[in-house]
């Protein structure tokens, strides 16, 4: 899940210029024991801010940095993710460790993709396979009784701490109010996407957390054997979660590591179920159909938006975003992405879709002013509104 940006640089306060600082000090570091010292100065100013809900700061220092020192933001939104994910807290004398936790659900369908309560059930199912297949001995836990949308997650680092605080609480037995979800934004109703299960783990300080860390010569506690017997015991109570829904149980993790997993695990999904739906609604196999490829961003391409036409037609019945991640967005624009649209154009005609149509250059990132759907090209090389026609089957319906 990528970071939202400032769309305008924010005041660089006393704050955000002390952590501009610890960051470019850290960046430059020329030893571990130099490293420990200013990741300390760092570990107490970033929870400061972050548990009286000041984000300003931080997201000014990150913005500055951005664009004027890319080794030193590197630095800072890594211990923002890190300070923000996990904790310290003291119970009865002892310290724990705490680690905010996702297990992602890579889902498509027909239908719209459910979000909701969990039952008390699915939730004790859930926590049984996650302590049988995933979880280290010592973890305790408690799980949000939501299963969650990438629209209702945290906005803010802040917002993810406070997740983290007090599902933490939870897990070591406090009582303390559930995480508020981010109500200001309607979940999309896309043909292919994630839903999250969250919760948090509570271990002894220094304990492992993860079961692969506690089984090291254990094969059969390997990550890629967790993730398998996770998705195989998990499956009956997370396909009563998602009815009429295929989906895919993705290793849960780290907060931050999962949802960008997760992000890149459901782009070619998002193709797959749009062909195999734009198929049923518009009547036309997938080699009638027509992909429109577009990189779109400011000063350079920050995501794909691919459109869908019929063959002898240039209106755009749907569309779909290929966000960039990590190493892809340093690609430069003209060379190392071709790669990133030539694996697109590979899985349109695994799919079907034989033409494929590439937009050079960098178009603006447009969206809708009145719905907020992104924009997304037209063979004439415009970004337009993806609309069906009149006749066709509508939108994606709840699964009854």
């Amino acid at each position: 899940m990528a970071r939202s940006r400032s769309q305008s640089a924010p005041r660089m306060t006393r704050d955000a210029t002390r952590l501009v600082a610890l960051a470019q000090a850290l960046n430059r570091s020329g030893s571990r024991v130099e490293d420990v010292f200013w990741e300390n100065q760092l570990g107490e100013a970033i929870p400061k801010l972050l548990k009286a809900g000041q984000d300003a700061p931080l997201e000014a220092a990150l913005d500055h940095l951005a664009q004027s020192d890319i080794g030193a933001y590197e630095v800072l939104i890594e211990q923002a993710e890190t300070l923000s994910e996990s904790m310290k807290i003291e119970k009865n004398g002892v310290r724990y460790d705490v680690l905010l936790i996702v297990a992602p659900i890579v889902a498509w369908t027909r239908y719209a993709i459910p979000t909701g309560p969990v039952s008390a059930s699915a939730q004790q199912a859930l926590l049984a396979q996650l302590h049988g297949h995933v979880l280290a001995s010592q973890a305790r836990t408690a799980l949000m009784p939501m299963l969650v949308s990438v629209d209702q997650m945290p906005r803010t680092f802040g917002e993810t701490w406070q997740w983290l605080h007090r599902l933490g609480s939870q897990a070591l037995g406090a009582e303390t109010t559930k995480p508020v979800l981010n109500t200001e934004a309607e979940t999309a109703n896309m043909l292919a996407d994630t839903r999250y299960i969250i919760g948090a783990v509570a271990v002894p300080e220094n304990a492992p957390i993860f079961r692969w860390q506690e089984q090291m010569s254990d094969a059969e506690a390997s990550r890629d054997a967790c993730q398998q017997q996770w998705a195989t015991q998990a499956q009956p109570t997370l396909a009563a979660l998602l009815p009429g829904c295929g989906f895919e149980a993705l290793l849960p993790d780290a907060y931050y590591v999962s949802n960008r997993e997760a992000d890149r695990r459901v782009r070619p999904l998002s193709l797959r179920a749009a062909i195999s739906w734009l198929e049923g609604a518009v009547s036309l196999e997938a080699s009638q159909l027509r992909a429109v490829v577009a990189g779109c961003g400011e000063s350079r391409i920050d995501e794909y938006r691919i459109g869908f036409t019929a063959r002898s037609s240039n209106d755009v019945y749907y569309g779909c975003v290929w966000p960039l991640y990590g190493r892809e967005e340093e690609l430069p624009s003209d060379e190392g992405q071709a790669d990133v649209v030539d694996d697109i154009t590979a899985l349109l005609k695994e799919y079907g879709v034989t033409e494929v149509r590439r937009i050079p250059g960098v178009l603006p990132a447009e969206y809708c002013e009145d719905c907020g759907a992104p924009y997304f090209p037209n063979p004439l090389g415009e970004l337009v509104h993806a609309e069906l026609p009149e006749d066709a089957e509508a939108a994606p319906a709840k699964f009854h």
